[in-house]
């Protein structure tokens, strides 16, 4: 598993502060709302006493700015209130929710569930699959995005048991969109990869699926140096269905690099750290995945959507992911 160097995560967040705990410890800044006095009853509703708290159990420290927004009436659990708290620092950002009782009392930080909704709708809300490259069954019953780096050798191998698996096990009942996570601060040639794919994807879907299959097949031939001239004698070869002019002229200007961003924007939206990572019907699955195991899963959705249908292309919900124009 290759692990983005942004820190996205609590885990990275605590990095941030190992490396200089004392200052950690010692410099803690809560807001400029006013403390309690002392001996005073304290509230989770005080800005300032709720920010001392969090940074203290969760070892935030000055490098990161801590907002603690204003308490709403919480749409998930009647009764309680949310405060929502976002963390920034250099490189990045994330947003957390806590509950918090009606007297100030107690704070709740953990995942709240409605029954009547699919339990991974958050993630199906954010997976933007639409314009992406695909293949599989439109209207299948499981939707597997798979956020991916061309250059990591995780990757490599979970696509090529995917290609050698997936349709054969399952022809009508799954789709899987591909998205671009490269890992620029790992791998130097990721996100030309990832340009060069989404170049070769607008002249047709079936041409980002050769070169999907041949960048993986001579990943370890390929080096940042080398990539241009590799990518073109590839092209060459396959003149019957890749335009080589229009390729070379898109790479050379990046045109499709806006489209890489965004792929990238949408997986630090889920907080995607490491790839290769994948939604299963919005569920999240790390690291390079054994065939058995990935079945098993799918199996399982297949059977759970017979009769939840709140998710997949089929499901005619709300949730429902988006299809692209083309296969």
């Amino acid at each position: 598993m290759e692990v983005d160097m942004h820190p996205l995560f609590r885990n990275a967040l605590l990095a941030l502060c190992v490396a200089g705990l004392g200052a950690c410890l010692a410099a803690q800044k809560p807001s400029d709302e006013p403390s309690p006095a002392v001996g005073a009853k304290k509230s989770a509703y005080n800005k300032a006493v709720l920010e001392a708290y969090l940074r203290h159990r969760y070892l935030w420290g000055p490098q990161i700015t801590v907002a603690i927004g204003d308490a709403k009436p919480s749409t998930q659990v009647p009764g309680m209130k949310e405060v929502a708290v976002h963390l920034s620092w250099s490189g990045g950002s994330t947003d957390e929710v806590f509950l918090v009782s009606p007297d100030g009392q107690k704070v709740v930080k953990g995942e709240v569930y409605d029954i009547a909704q699919n339990p991974f709708k958050p993630e199906l809300d954010k997976l933007k699959t639409e314009f992406q490259p695909s293949f599989g069954t439109p209207g299948a019953t499981v939707v597997l995005v798979l956020f991916t780096d061309f250059e990591c050798p995780y990757c490599r191998s979970e696509a090529k048991m995917l290609r050698e698996n997936l349709l054969s096990a399952f022809p009508k009942q799954v789709r899987v969109y591909y998205k671009d996570y490269p890992l620029e601060q790992l791998h130097p040639w990721a996100k030309m990869a990832a340009i060069a794919g989404r170049c070769l994807f607008r002249e047709t879907p079936a041409a980002f699926w050769l070169y999907f299959d041949w960048v993986y097949e001579h990943q370890s031939e390929i080096t940042a140096d080398n990539f241009n001239s590799k990518v073109l004698e590839f092209a060459k070869g396959k003149e019957d269905s890749i335009d080589t002019l229009q390729l070379s002229r898109c790479m050379e200007t990046r045109a499709t690099e806006a489209e890489v961003d965004k792929n990238v924007a949408d997986a630090r939206a889920l907080q995607v750290m490491s790839t290769p990572t994948m939604f299963v019907n919005g569920r999240r699955l790390l690291g390079q995945l054994e065939w058995p195991n990935l079945r098993q899963v799918i199996e399982a959705e297949i059977e759970y959507q017979k009769t939840a249908k709140n998710a997949g292309e089929d499901c005619g919900c709300s949730v429902k992911l988006p299809s692209p124009l083309s296969n």
